[in-house]
């Protein structure tokens, strides 16, 4: 199951990668690169949900995802660092952490379509 969480994460980061690439590329490399981030991320997130129910998959998936995008645009590209954006991302992961933990709780593996 460990194994199937990183997957999550690893999903989110290239979620982040390619929502970055769609707003800052401009030469064919660049877009090659969020074509293949694109494709990277959801392959990741579908071999997920096999193991873990899609609904907890595509939250944790997008509101990683969601975060890390409005912190690498603060950190990479000076986007205006609000302390009210930075609560609502907190309250956000804590969401995520719960989602996650309550996921645990009711742990039951999906096996074949079972």
């Amino acid at each position: 199951m460990k194994n199937t969480w990183l997957m999550v994460i690893v999903a989110a980061v290239f979620e982040v990668g390619w929502v970055i690439g769609i707003k800052h590329s401009e030469s064919v490399l660049q877009w090659f690169g969020t074509i293949i981030a694109i494709f990277i991320s959801f392959a990741l997130m579908i071999q997920a949900s096999k193991k873990i129910s899609v609904g907890t998959v595509y939250a944790v998936f997008v509101g990683l995802g969601t975060a890390g995008t409005v912190v690498a645009e603060m950190m990479l590209f000076q986007a205006d660092v609000n302390p009210m954006k930075l609560l609502l991302i907190g309250v956000l992961l804590i969401g995520v952490i719960m989602l996650k933990l309550q996921n645990k709780e009711q742990a039951v593996e999906i096996k074949g379509g079972e």
